[in-house]
């Protein structure tokens, strides 16, 4: 059976096979390309993040151990974007098994995102707001036990969520070619509440405060820059950086935002348009290319980060003796 617009996804199940919108050839491959194209830079510079923290002992800070954490994240959703391809189509033969793993793959990685995005806002909010106490409330092993609590729970969550899912996959689809979750009410508010409302509103609230800050000491700092001795060059110099990445952590935090809200709202409303509706499948291929901006976010602000991608890509990162002169450059 063939209408104008669509056809079947498995022709040889006539009863209970589900529609697919079809699509010309040249659609396929444009949508395939730029999927993969997205996927190997997505990947391929989140992988340069997690070297570049990961190699060079002096970045080993507690707010680049948040940025790799992400940077981690980020690299799973350039992966996640395998299964978009698989997508292109407009149906699911990967059975019931793999749907159920893509979407808690999926909600792992939303989870640990939106997790990443509130311990650096907490990070730059007592850096700015509290900046005599953060060496010592904010130290690198503090920041390993909560990135570690964060995957864990993470893990935990994901599994409350879909236990029916996992205990019968394939249970909530109506036809045979579809890729759906379902979740009780209790579930629904939960994601809501712990994924969306929460999390925004303590990140919205804390940058809120550290802008504030960092207004009034732009300022201060402009009005008394030329009383400023050279005894006191060091402690600009530090407050100055530690500005600087409040503004760039905030755009990082900022673009997640305005990538999170639309996926969410899909999400939320009509799960099972993701392999049929095509504003859905760009809506949620914008939420995962926001994990593909924001390495290019630390390469426009990051000086030491650019540095870090030079040494890697001319191999000077194989002479120990030299690579650290290099970046200090």
């Amino acid at each position: 059976i063939k209408t104008s617009k669509f056809e079947l996804c498995f022709p040889q199940l006539l009863n209970s096979s589900c529609r697919k919108l079809k699509r010309s050839r040249s659609e396929i491959v444009l949508i395939s390309f730029l999927l993969c194209f997205i996927s190997l830079t997505t990947v391929s510079l989140n992988l340069l993040v997690i070297i570049s923290i990961s190699h060079f002992k002096q970045f080993h800070t507690s707010t680049n151990l948040l940025i790799l954490s992400l940077a981690v994240s980020d690299l799973l959703v350039g992966l996640l974007f395998l299964f978009q391809i698989m997508l292109t189509d407009g149906y699911w033969y990967l059975g019931d098994r793999m749907c159920v793993f893509y979407y808690a793959l999926d909600i792992i990685i939303t989870f640990i995102s939106v997790g990443n995005m509130v311990l650096i806002s907490i990070d730059r909010y007592v850096a700015i707001c509290d900046p005599l106490h953060y060496p010592t409330k904010v130290t690198p092993k503090r920041v390993q036990v909560w990135v570690s609590l964060c995957w864990i729970s993470s893990l935990f969550y994901d599994i409350v969520l879909l236990r029916e899912n996992l205990k019968h996959p394939g249970k909530f689809k109506s036809c045979s070619g579809v890729c759906v979750i379902e979740g009780g009410f209790i579930e629904q508010v939960a994601d809501l509440v712990f994924i969306l409302i929460f999390p925004i509103t303590v990140i919205v609230v804390l940058y809120v405060r550290v802008f504030v800050v960092v207004v009034s000491q732009a300022q201060a700092m402009h009005t008394h820059i030329a009383a400023v001795t050279h005894k006191r060059t060091g402690k600009a110099t530090a407050k100055k950086s530690e500005l600087k990445a409040a503004w760039t952590l905030g755009v990082v935090v900022v673009v997640f935002l305005m990538c999170l809200c639309p996926y969410y709202c899909i999400t939320l409303s009509e799960q099972d348009t993701l392999l049929n509706n095509l504003s859905a499948f760009f809506v949620i291929c914008l939420f995962y290319f926001n994990s593909c901006l924001n390495p290019l976010i630390y390469v426009f602000f990051y000086p030491w980060f650019r540095k870090a991608i030079k040494i890697i890509a001319t191999l000077q990162v194989m002479k120990s003796k030299n690579y650290f002169a290099v970046l200090m450059k």
